[in-house]
């Protein structure tokens, strides 16, 4: 069951713009967002590559500022980096010369955070995540996966309200992916946080989702706000193949693509390939010419 909203949201974007300056001009990410993310809600940005995803996420997470609106955390304007909010990249990131609690433990150092106080949780969620046999050993003896989810115990190691994950996933493979969505599946469940999910994966937001946000190609907006209908706890093999999720997921790639669901217009694939017979045209005319 989705969550209910709270009088205050647990994220909020207020007419939100990101313009970036770079050595061409200027770069419009971002235009008009506003959104409200309720506490203990997951909640998932996709669309086009490009479209502004990772910006926002860097927005909430007080890494980066934007040139009009306003986004707050808790009912406060993010300003910078907060404790109560944890992140994990694309890539793990670990600090190679240091040991997997070592890693672990080592945002609370930066932060002034006590490690005392943030050991028992960092030893509990390796338990939890199964690596708690590995937690003497460097990042180079680790598997993709496990490197992950040394990354997700770092996030969670000193009990952020919020956590934000930026495409955590994307650069493991297939088998490796759908067993990190299970133990994220699992992990949010019990947790109860407010989690935010980058992703190009339609199949995941869906699966993990309270809600899915549709962002259009830049400058991003959100062009639709989906709830997702799947009872918790779900289990991913009666979800991915009933014809509610098929639905859902034609529709947010309709979406995506650019056209109405229904839409008898052509998709970037039908495009793709009459670039690619033109190529294809262009090379053998080239050919007989050299003949």
């Amino acid at each position: 069951m989705q969550p209910a909203m709270a009088e205050t949201p647990e994220i909020s974007f207020r007419h939100v713009g990101r313009t970036y300056r770079g050595r061409s001009g200027y770069t419009e990410a971002l235009q008009h967002i506003d959104l409200s993310i309720a506490q203990n809600e997951f909640v998932s940005l996709v669309g086009p590559s490009g479209c502004g995803k990772s910006t926002a996420l860097m927005l909430m997470a007080g890494l980066d500022q934007p040139d009009s609106g306003q986004v707050e955390v808790e009912g406060k304007k993010v300003i910078e980096p907060s404790d109560r909010v944890g992140i994990v990249f694309q890539d793990a990131t670990l600090l190679p010369w240091k040991s997997v609690m070592e890693n672990v433990l080592y945002p609370a150092r930066i932060r002034g955070i006590p490690v005392k106080r943030v050991e028992p949780q960092a030893a509990a969620l390796l338990e939890l995540l199964g690596l708690e046999r590995f937690k003497d050993r460097l990042p180079h003896e680790l598997s993709g996966g496990m490197r992950q989810r040394v990354g997700i115990c770092r996030a969670l190691a000193y009990s952020p309200r919020v956590l934000l994950l930026d495409e955590p996933f994307s650069a493991l493979d297939a088998l490796t992916r759908d067993e990190m969505n299970l133990l994220l599946l699992e992990l949010t469940e019990s947790l109860r946080q407010t989690v935010v999910l980058i992703t190009h994966s339609i199949q995941e937001a869906l699966l993990l989702s309270d809600r899915v946000l549709v962002m259009s190609a830049r400058p991003g907006r959100i062009i639709a706000d989906i709830s997702v209908p799947f009872e918790r706890p779900r289990r991913p093999a009666d979800v991915l193949h009933s014809p509610d999720f098929r639905h859902l997921e034609a529709q947010i790639r309709d979406l995506i693509s650019g056209h109405e669901p229904g839409s008898s217009a052509r998709t970037p694939n039908a495009l793709f390939r009459q670039r690619l017979e033109s190529f294809r045209q262009q090379i053998q005319t080239q050919t007989q010419n050299i003949v």
